[in-house]
């Protein structure tokens, strides 16, 4: 079988865990875009007009109609053959319930304001997220207040080494956005997420790790719904920071200012 675009990815690394289960099973078959859309027809997966998503090829996306405003009319989702687009459809899989929510979301923004030279704070925090979001997901405790206020502060010494015990008890992180994990394929250490912060429950973290997926997922759809989207709801992460994903995460590794930047005051 000649190489494929996807071949080289190190599906080991902490940053795909969330689109692992789909990925391993898309890897298998020699059409991956008929494979997603068997899944998706399996999965009964729609998008926010109840309508069965679908992926096309690009080229079936009509000229001169956006892209989000086609998937959210037709349940089509136009799909390129790139890691961009091959990352977009696992997490289309993995977490329908946002990115159901982010394509209504981002439609209404194009339905009011058109397509300019702008998208508006809502529909630019809208494609941050789709694009490049984390998802920190930390027990509703002191300890768990705690590590969020270091990483707000941009403490990471104190975040990442004084409380690493905490990643992986009380606290963990799941990557959700499908241009972070492209980029992720050869990662490099200045790679910063946007992160959308979640308190849960302790017995979360004793749940295995579909059902804690599955209760992110709506737990963060029903967030979205709720609230105006703001880029003021993120927090910069530096995902190689944190505990586990890198080697030699030694005192040199934090003390690199270009990519562990202080907080403006």
């Amino acid at each position: 079988m000649n190489a494929r675009f996807f071949d080289g990815i190190d599906w080991s690394r902490p940053w795909y865990a969330a689109v692992l289960p789909v990925a391993q099973d898309v890897l298998t078959c020699v059409d991956w875009r008929a494979r997603i859309n068997q899944l998706s027809a399996q999965s009964g997966l729609q998008n926010h007009r109840n309508l069965p998503l679908q992926f096309i090829a690009q080229e079936e996306l009509p000229d001169g109609v956006a892209y989000e405003a086609h998937i959210s009319a037709s349940g089509q989702v136009p799909t390129r053959e790139n890691l961009h687009d091959f990352f977009n459809a696992l997490v289309w899989l993995s977490f329908p319930c946002v990115k159901r929510q982010l394509n209504a979301l981002q439609a209404a923004q194009i339905a009011a304001m058109g397509i300019g030279k702008s998208r508006g704070p809502a529909r630019d925090a809208a494609t941050i997220f789709d694009e490049n979001a984390a998802l920190l997901v930390v027990e509703d405790s002191e300890q768990g207040q705690a590590l969020i206020a270091s990483l707000r502060a941009h403490a990471w010494q104190d975040a990442f080494v004084t409380q690493a015990n905490k990643f992986g008890q009380i606290a963990e992180v799941w990557c959700f956005g499908h241009a972070l994990m492209e980029k992720l394929v050869n990662p490099y250490k200045a790679i910063t997420a946007h992160t959308w912060v979640l308190m849960v429950d302790k017995a979360y973290f004793g749940l295995d790790a579909v059902t804690r997926r599955m209760h992110i997922d709506q737990l963060v759809a029903a967030q979205l719904a709720s609230q105006a989207l703001s880029t003021a709801d993120y927090t910069p992460l530096p995902v190689l920071g944190l505990p586990g994903w890198w080697p030699q995460q030694d005192q040199a590794f934090y003390a690199d200012q270009q990519v562990f930047r202080a907080r403006r005051n």
